[in-house]
């Protein structure tokens, strides 16, 4: 796994040993940024299922701004500060060991570009874009980008509305904005 583009390019990023835990491939993660390219400079991001931080860590390196990666696995968390160290991202990025649900009940922040990976086959899709959607953690003009596979939920959700999808192998991107008639 390593950064695909930006001020980082090339760089490595340490990763998960073993098969239990499952990373976006290069050639996913650069077709996704090639979706949302124009919402990645100066982008305020959050990651709410971080794992290593990798999606993160492409936006920054592309010019996001700053990013909060959050995530309740103690050994993805302890995995990002790895990378962020490795990749100079300090001042950058701050990290927390919190669930995505109770981190948005609590946020009192808005972001430019949410990624939203989680474990697939879990049902956290549809609490988390509930808990995006409800506790208004978008800006704007901000979106939310979710990766699933093709046996998971990747469909229109209330208060939000999809701007685009696109399927590589079994990966979907599915890209959402703020829905116009949101109350």
């Amino acid at each position: 796994m390593r950064i695909i583009s930006g001020i980082r390019r090339g760089h490595r990023l340490h990763e998960f040993a073993g098969q239990d835990v499952r990373p976006t491939t290069d050639r996913v993660k650069e077709s996704m940024f090639n979706l949302i390219q124009s919402y990645v400079p100066s982008a305020y991001v959050l990651d709410m299922f971080a794992g290593s931080g990798a999606l993160s860590f492409e936006a920054l390196s592309r010019g996001a701004e700053y990013a909060v990666l959050i995530d309740a696995d103690k050994r993805s968390v302890d995995l990002a500060k790895r990378n962020i160290c490795d990749l100079r991202f300090n001042d950058i990025c701050e990290v927390r060991n919190i669930s995505c649900f109770d981190y948005a009940n609590i946020c009192d922040k808005k972001f430019d570009i949410i990624f939203l990976d989680p474990p697939y086959n879990k049902g956290f899709i549809e609490p988390a874009l509930d808990a995006i959607s409800k506790n208004g953690l978008l800006a704007d003009n901000g979106i939310v980008v979710l990766e699933s596979d093709n046996t998971d939920f990747r469909n229109e959700y209330k208060g939000l509305e999809m701007l685009k999808q696109r399927k590589y192998g079994r990966t979907y991107i599915t890209i959402y904005k703020q829905a116009e008639d949101r109350e």
